[in-house]
């Protein structure tokens, strides 16, 4: 175990006993009136100590409120600290992650207690996961600016991306896309796609599985696009399933290959041939315009997937810029 720096075991030990009796709000009083005199006399090493401690044990009492925000003053004294972003603080932040809680939202609807239990699960669902969220999104931002490439660590944003698909009671396959792609597990990406195939509507797979492709590309990440694309054949078929041959899934198979060479009027020319099946939806064709600035030098009209990621994580809460 880990030595708590300039904590007295006594009063960690006091802090635990509040919570373990049930005195939530209490100890979370205690917990942030520590932390502020820490941080007013610069002691980052016992706030984070004395966070990081604090933020696991309320999640492991299901105290979700409670925990995120001691996870986000976690990180927000990485910051003031300007704690470098490395194995060893990334670990800090992972042990707190895998405390949030992971539970299955109820399928089966029946008599009214049922339905009351259902709203209850669901209502808890969102609350786990604007907190994790909230945490993760500050994560990664101090990691971009201490040390993890310019988007934000990959391990953070694999970590946000599992964690809103397993517990989002509306899903957004879009956000989860969007993490997964700056994450650096493309098989897991893959499995999760399996997943969602497997209860979306209609016509929402092969959408699904170009976007992805798409995004990777449009971050200049051809390797992942194909990784993605192998690694949904191999899964789908050791499940028995068929790749959705679609005229947009045709498209990006043939993007694919396109890349890989220096072919700008084969690009454009499978953007035309394509053009009705692109625009099944929107972001589609911003994201294409990005790909051609990246693999071609295209200049793209102003605004583009730029504009997109930036207005998507302003929205998500001001996360790292694309």
């Amino acid at each position: 175990m880990r030595r708590i720096t300039g904590i007295t075991s006594k009063t960690l030990e006091k802090l635990e006993k509040s919570v373990q009796a049930g005195n939530y709000y209490e100890a979370q009083q205690l917990y942030k009136t520590i932390y502020a005199r820490y941080v007013a006399s610069q002691k980052y090493a016992e706030a984070l100590d004395l966070l990081q401690s604090g933020a696991c044990i309320q999640l492991a009492h299901g105290q979700v409120t409670c925990g995120a925000e001691l996870a986000v003053l976690f990180v927000e004294v990485l910051v003031r600290g300007k704690c470098p972003y490395n194995e060893g603080t990334l670990d800090r932040v992972r042990k707190i992650y895998q405390e949030f809680p992971q539970l299955s939202v109820p399928q089966h609807l029946g008599d009214d207690d049922d339905m009351q239990k259902l709203s209850e699960a669901l209502a808890a669902a969102k609350t786990r996961v604007e907190g994790c969220s909230s945490f993760l999104k500050e994560a990664i931002k101090w990691s971009a600016e201490f040390g993890a490439p310019s988007k934000g660590s990959p391990e953070l944003h694999d970590m946000l991306a599992e964690y809103i698909y397993s517990q989002s009671p509306e899903l957004d396959i879009t956000k989860v896309s969007m993490h997964f792609v700056r994450g650096r597990h493309p098989e897991i990406f893959a499995s999760t796609l399996v997943n969602f195939m497997g209860k979306c509507y209609p016509g929402e797979d092969d959408l699904a599985i170009v976007r992805s492709v798409l995004m990777y590309l449009s971050l200049g990440n051809l390797r992942d696009a194909n990784l993605l694309i192998d690694e949904l054949r191999k899964q789908l078929a050791s499940k028995q399933l068929d790749f959705p041959l679609t005229d947009l899934t045709q498209f990006v198979i043939y993007l694919l290959q396109t890349l890989e060479r220096d072919a700008l009027p084969l690009f454009r020319i499978l953007r035309q041939n394509y053009r009705t099946s692109i625009s099944r939806d929107p972001s589609f064709e911003e994201l294409l315009d990005d790909i051609a600035e990246r693999f071609y030098g295209v200049r793209r009209r102003s605004g583009g997937l730029h504009g997109m990621l930036g207005d998507f994580f302003k929205m998500m809460g001001g996360e790292v810029a694309a």
